[in-house]
């Protein structure tokens, strides 16, 4: 009996021990949107554990905020657009981007049905996120497109959530909003009227980055190393379970209509997710035309000071995307 108690307690001791070995990661994500469906599939489906990570996923529903929580040591990787990221990189930020989950800009502004042409929007009230998120950057872009100005020409007004701006489109406060799915599908569905699909026009963008301060990046290098490996087995995860992806996507978005999701399910699928987190430099270079008019120190810099490479490069040598990609 003794002996049988030494080994029970053994085995806890060495379970205790594999549990205290795992190494905690907090990833933080800045919007409800499916561009961040890797990091839900992945979290639930476990990956992050079987990599030996201890995984905190955490919604902060603003990319600056989250670019700040990131640089001040309380996240350790960051998923949000590229732009607030190289803000803040440009302001003396010790901040990476080390992946993509998408690389354009993946929008649509949906108005009220009386609305029937883009000259119309002169007077009206545009709902975004936040200022200097991603729907306000691509939005601009959008409507410069058309010869309008978004300063001069009509009015922005940020409401902090994704969810918020389409309750502003039913409840009569906004004349538009600028959305992205699953909400981008519950809202046409309530009778609102697409005006302009951003996403069709492939605008290069890091939408969204995944992010890293340089001291993780240097002390902490295998953690990242893991976190990229579960987070493709997330992206492929995505790609080829619909119905495990449905449940996640639900889960987070608070969104059940099975036919929104699967519609959202099938336009991320389709036009968006990366089979692994690549960066086009392009899309950097974007970020950087676009800050120029804020950031003046965004005019001389170059989208390589802005992107480590490195767990990108050992992820293609390792050979997992070469199994899963069979």
């Amino acid at each position: 009996m003794k002996l049988r108690c030494l080994a029970l307690l053994s085995f806890l001791v060495l379970c205790a021990g594999e549990v205290f070995a795992a190494d905690r990661v907090r990833i933080g994500y800045s919007s409800i949107s499916g561009a961040y469906t890797p990091i839900w599939v992945a979290h639930d489906a476990g990956y992050f554990v079987k990599e030996g990570l201890q995984d905190d996923i955490i919604l902060i529903p603003s990319g600056t905020q989250l670019a700040q929580v990131t640089v001040a040591g309380e996240i350790d990787i960051g998923s949000l657009n590229g732009s607030s990221a190289i803000a803040a990189a440009l302001q003396g930020a010790d901040l990476k981007i080390i992946g993509n989950s998408g690389n354009k800009m993946v929008f649509s502004l949906f108005v009220r049905p009386e609305i029937k042409s883009v000259e119309q929007l002169k007077g009206k009230k545009i709902g975004v996120t936040r200022f200097g998120s991603a729907p306000d950057i691509s939005v601009r872009y959008a409507l410069r497109k058309y010869n309008i100005n978004p300063d001069k020409d009509l009015t922005l007004i940020q409401l902090g959530f994704m969810a918020t701006v389409a309750g502003g489109l039913q409840g009569g406060s906004i004349e538009g909003g600028v959305v992205s799915p699953p909400t981008q599908f519950a809202v046409e569905k309530a009778g609102f009227k697409e005006l302009i699909n951003i996403t069709d026009m492939d605008f290069a963008f890091p939408n969204p980055a995944l992010v890293a301060v340089g001291s993780i990046i240097r002390s902490k290098p295998d953690v990242i190393n893991r976190f990229m490996r579960a987070y493709v087995r997330g992206m492929h995860r995505a790609r080829t379970d619909p119905a495990f992806t449905y449940k996640s996507m639900a889960k987070y978005t608070k969104i059940e209509d099975a036919a929104v999701l699967k519609k959202a399910y099938e336009f991320y699928m389709s036009k968006v997710l990366e089979k692994a987190p690549y960066i086009n430099m392009v899309g950097v270079q974007n970020v950087l035309d676009d800050l120029v008019k804020t950031v003046p120190a965004a005019k001389n810099a170059k989208p390589e000071q802005f992107v480590d490479m490195h767990f990108l490069d050992t992820l293609e040598k390792g050979g997992l995307l070469k199994e899963l990609y069979q």
